[in-house]
């Protein structure tokens, strides 16, 4: 059971991040989790459901790629984690933030608001925690989030600001 459910949501997750919200059929939805009709709606029963297992397995794959394995210098957590961000906007994320372009789709959708924000928070805490800048998370916020949505005008280019950037926050603390 758990294994399907995360190939849904991977299927899902490709889907969103290759047609965007609008465009996507529920059969298309269908074909890329590939599964049936019945069990992609036994594990995801809206479209607006879809969506949400889609962030959610996306938020859990970004976290992995950028902090599995983070070097325990603080000063190389922050360099690693941009690259990383770097790579995963090269590789996964070209046309900027699934979740961003996910709220604008939906505005009022609560949940979608809440993994957004929980997606962004969990980001800059565990970067402010790893790189012992806690106190500087919203700081953390604004270069990171910068990275995502600079990165498909300037590439390369607005990793290196990131990393520039990052480097001139001071450490905060030992923990």
């Amino acid at each position: 059971m758990r294994d399907t459910k995360q190939k849904i949501a991977a299927g899902l997750e490709h889907a969103f991040a290759k047609g965007g919200f609008a465009e996507p059929s529920v059969d298309d939805l269908r074909v890329a989790a590939d599964v049936s009709l019945r069990t992609l709606y036994k594990y995801a029963p809206s479209r607006a459901e879809m969506v949400h297992i889609a962030l959610e397995h996306r938020h859990q794959r970004y976290l992995t790629v950028v902090f599995t394995d983070l070097p325990a210098e603080p000063d190389k957590v922050l360099r690693v984690a941009i690259d990383r961000v770097g790579y995963w906007m090269n590789s996964e994320a070209s046309h900027g933030c699934l979740f961003h372009s996910a709220v604008a789709a939906a505005p009022n959708d609560p949940v979608l608001q809440e993994l957004l924000v929980r997606h962004k928070s969990e980001i800059a805490n565990t970067i402010a925690q790893k790189s012992h800048r806690t106190g500087l998370e919203v700081e953390i916020n604004l270069i990171f989030e910068g990275l995502t949505q600079s990165y498909p005008i300037h590439g390369e280019e607005a990793v290196f600001a990131a990393q520039r950037l990052a480097m001139s926050l001071p450490v905060t603390s030992n923990s």
